[in-house]
């Protein structure tokens, strides 16, 4: 196996054990999200040391773009969570459930865990990393597709459909951004502001 897939397995038994109803109720959601975070971008940092100027290069301008994607992507869910919840009896509760981790942490605890650790951590690994590499195999398009698809299945441990359609959705708007600007910076920063947003600032619920 390449080191894509043996950490793509790692992050999934991580995120098993975060989100599976066996062993979630047992740990601290914060803290485990902290060290798995931790493992998978250090190890993505240093499997691709040698390309670190080309994957992580910076403009001024990444700023205003993450800025302003993240507000997009804001109003995406937004307009989701007032819809899924008209429509679907399940989504409330399921929205729910996703939410209930806040209160494992004081809120400003979480919004600096999530923009200054988590947030830019799954960017370096998933972008940054699994799906820079996937570009080598699959091609750029192919690799971006196959990158989106892998963030969002590690997410059906919860059992929880809007968990994994939410995961869907962000996996393919920040491998968009990768493909894009072919650069982790704008994605980082809409990730991790996003995260704020949606979890402490103005949740949807």
């Amino acid at each position: 196996m390449t080191a894509v897939s043996w950490l793509c397995v790692l992050a999934t038994l991580f995120w098993f054990v975060l989100f599976s109803p066996w062993t979630a109720p047992r740990l601290n959601f914060w803290l485990v999200m902290a060290m798995a975070t931790a493992v998978l971008a250090g190890s993505g940092l240093w499997l691709q040391k040698e390309r670190l100027r080309e994957i992580y290069g910076f403009k001024p301008a990444h700023v205003a773009i993450g800025l302003a994607s993240a507000i997009v992507l804001y109003a995406i869910f937004w307009v989701g969570n007032a819809l899924s919840t008209q429509w679907f009896h399940f989504a409330r509760p399921e929205i729910a459930g996703i939410y209930s981790t806040r209160a494992q942490a004081s809120p400003v605890a979480i919004g600096l865990l999530l923009l200054f650790w988590v947030g830019p951590a799954e960017e370096i690994f998933w972008r940054g990393f699994v799906q820079e590499r996937l570009y080598g195999r699959y091609g750029r398009m192919g690799g971006t597709i196959i990158a989106s698809i892998v963030y969002a299945a590690i997410h059906v441990f919860g059992f929880n459909f809007m968990l994994f359609m939410a995961s869907l959705i962000c996996g393919f708007f920040w491998g968009a951004m990768y493909l894009r600007y072919r650069s982790v910076w704008p994605g980082l920063i809409s990730h991790a502001v996003w995260d704020v947003m949606i979890f402490v600032v103005i949740p949807v619920q």
